[in-house]
């Protein structure tokens, strides 16, 4: 089986996540972003390609405002970007969208990105079922992204419970989901992450439904 080719994607670690109604709760803020400066960490010494994604909207937005603070990288991420890196600027929910991200990926022959970052339900999600139409695998690392509590005039869910439920998901037939530990041992083993599909997941689904 062909190793995987692989570059790790920091998907919108901004202020705007770190303070405010958009601030991270689960997995913890500080604790996701350690985590995604992990996976950095070995990108790095796997020598993996590494695009850092920035989410930009007009002057005057509510959040993400061109010009603002809330708009910037976080600090931690900022001082770790390099010439070589790959940069984009989005105003979508998916990274691919008005972006050169599908060409980027043709040109240096990558078939896997491992999306880090926030937020789960949003633009990592949107990102991830994007991949596929570009002839692309997902790879989602279930302790470096995160998610905030949601509510609004259809319910209420908190940030622990939507995250979990967007892992479960998104394993069954969108992403394969992982752990930050157990990628960076599939780095150094040149594996893929293992990922289930929809079939198999709605029949485990539906002997548990049975049994509960």
């Amino acid at each position: 089986m062909t190793s995987p080719r692989r570059a790790l994607v920091v998907i919108d670690v901004q202020q705007e996540y770190f303070s405010g109604p958009l601030e991270i709760h689960y997995p913890a803020r500080d604790e996701s972003l350690a985590r995604i400066l992990s996976a950095i960490d070995a990108a790095q010494t796997q020598r993996l390609p590494i695009v850092v994604v920035r989410h930009e909207n007009p002057v005057g937005a509510a959040a993400f405002a061109r010009g603002s603070t809330g708009a910037e990288l976080h600090p931690a991420i900022a001082a770790r970007v390099r010439p070589e890196w790959k940069q984009i600027t989005k105003h979508y929910a998916s990274a691919f969208d008005g972006t050169d991200l599908a060409d980027w990926c043709r040109r240096h022959r990558i078939d896997t990105l491992t999306l880090t970052g926030y937020m789960t339900g949003n633009c990592v999600l949107a990102t991830a079922a994007s991949t596929a139409p570009h002839g692309l695998t997902a790879e989602v690392l279930s302790d470096a992204t995160g998610t905030t509590h949601l509510a609004n005039g259809v319910g209420g869910i908190s940030a622990r419970r939507l995250h979990q439920t967007l892992m479960v998901l998104l394993h069954s037939n969108l992403a394969a989901v992982t752990t930050t530990r157990d990628w960076a041992n599939a780095l150094e083993t040149g594996t893929a992450s293992t990922r289930s599909n929809l079939v198999a997941s709605a029949a485990a689904g539906e002997g548990q439904a049975s049994r509960g």
